[in-house]
């Protein structure tokens, strides 16, 4: 038992990226802070789901407009050296949060300045995170330290919501903001500490014209790459609204506040820890693994869909929550190992423009769904987008891997 403990965590044996995972966990915990917080505010504010899902659509709107040239800095750019500043920029909107409702002057439009500006940071910050993970801890351990993202993110979710969520109901919301500010330096000092001699640093990409559609044409021809964006961009776009949903389905389903929708939140993210780890644990990647993690995926989002009760949803966003990462966390890992070290960078943004930026498509479309019928139908939307998932990756991955053994004989 001890053993496997261990090998689900062995990435950590990597000092650099033991510093890393310290300081992403403190500092996405603020993050979500600032979320759960920034969400209350304008369903406060306004007491619309649409709005709701606006204020989500205004988080990752730029990550769909600019993602691209965030995953080209990153191959052009050191990525510690980029992290660094990416995350002090995140806490300029961070702070101007904190000031307006302190001072008791917010109004909707501050709060979605205030998303969009740290959106647009993100669209820089996310995929040179994620391309910097292989830096940090070489190819063996990739599938170990992606997974072990996916705690970081998970266990930020439940500590940070969890906070926010106690902090709202007894002083407000201003000190998530104010909390959420210093919490950037934590990375800042992780990143700075790091020795940049032990990383695994990819070559610079050279700056060449078309440099975005030389990666959009890389990826096209290589069906490794094409099917899971494809595949994930599917299931973001209509999955991957829990922002929009959970918020929704306390309120309104569940007719309670926001120790609820932490509640929720925590739920899903206990289920997703626990799917990261054994995702860790196993250390492998695949097709098959990818049609299984849709597979469960919507079938998780149809149980929780279904549930009358609290009681009986907590469970079921446990397990949705466990099959959410492990179908992200694959993409994820099988993305990292195919792809060519000088374009790791434009390829992880664009699964990050897939994951998070497809939010503006799926984020209003889900909160009109729960305004207008009930949150459990988005639920029900991304149960069908996960069980058709399954099914295009078990029929795509069946005919590439045909093709390929046809080629060989040929």
């Amino acid at each position: 038992m001890t053993a496997a403990i261990r090998h689900s965590f062995n990435s950590l044996e990597v000092p650099n990226y033991r510093r890393y995972f310290a300081g992403q966990l403190i500092s996405l915990s603020g993050t979500w802070m600032q979320t759960v917080a920034a969400i209350w505010v304008i369903l406060s504010l306004t007491g619309s789901g649409v709005a709701v899902g606006l204020t989500t659509a205004l988080q990752f709107l730029p990550m769909l407009l600019i993602g691209a040239w965030g995953g080209l800095l990153a191959d052009r750019i050191p990525k510690r050296r980029l992290l660094i500043t990416t995350q002090a920029l995140m806490a300029i909107p961070a702070l101007g949060l904190f000031a307006v409702t302190a001072t008791g002057v917010v109004t909707p439009w501050m709060v979605y300045l205030a998303v969009f500006a740290m959106g647009s940071v993100n669209a820089i910050d996310n995929p040179t995170r994620q391309s910097f993970v292989i830096e940090m801890v070489g190819s063996d351990r990739v599938v170990n330290a992606v997974s072990l993202n996916s705690v970081i993110v998970q266990a930020a979710r439940i500590v940070g919501p969890a906070v926010a969520g106690i902090l709202i109901a007894t002083v407000g919301v201003a000190p998530c903001f104010a909390i959420n500010t210093l919490t950037f330096v934590a990375m800042i000092l992780a990143l700075w500490r790091m020795d940049p001699s032990r990383l695994y640093a990819a070559p610079t990409a050279e700056h060449e014209p078309h440099a975005i559609r030389a990666g959009l044409r890389y990826v096209r021809q290589t069906p490794e790459l094409l099917v899971p964006l494809a595949l994930m961009a599917l299931v973001g776009t209509l999955g991957f609204n829990f922002q929009v949903v959970l918020p929704l389905l306390a309120k309104f389903s569940f007719e309670s506040g926001a120790m609820t929708y932490a509640t929720l939140v925590s739920a899903m993210a206990v289920g997703s820890i626990v799917g990261a780890l054994i995702n860790g644990h196993r250390g492998r990647t695949g097709p098959r693994l990818i049609a299984a993690g849709s597979l469960a995926f919507g079938i998780a989002a149809l149980l929780s869909a279904l549930m009358p009760t609290l009681a009986f949803e907590i469970p079921a966003l446990m397990l949705l929550g466990a099959a959410s990462v492990t179908f992200a966390a694959t993409i994820n890992s099988t993305l990292q190992l195919a792809v060519a070290p000088d374009m790791r960078g434009r390829v992880m943004a664009l699964y990050s423009v897939v994951f998070l930026g497809s939010t503006p498509i799926g984020g209003p479309l889900a909160g009109w769904l729960a305004q207008s019928y009930d949150p459990r139908v988005a639920l029900l939307l991304a149960a069908a987008s996960g069980l058709f998932a399954a099914w295009a990756a078990r029929f795509y991955f069946k005919r590439y891997e045909i093709s390929t053994r046809e080629h060989a004989i040929a």
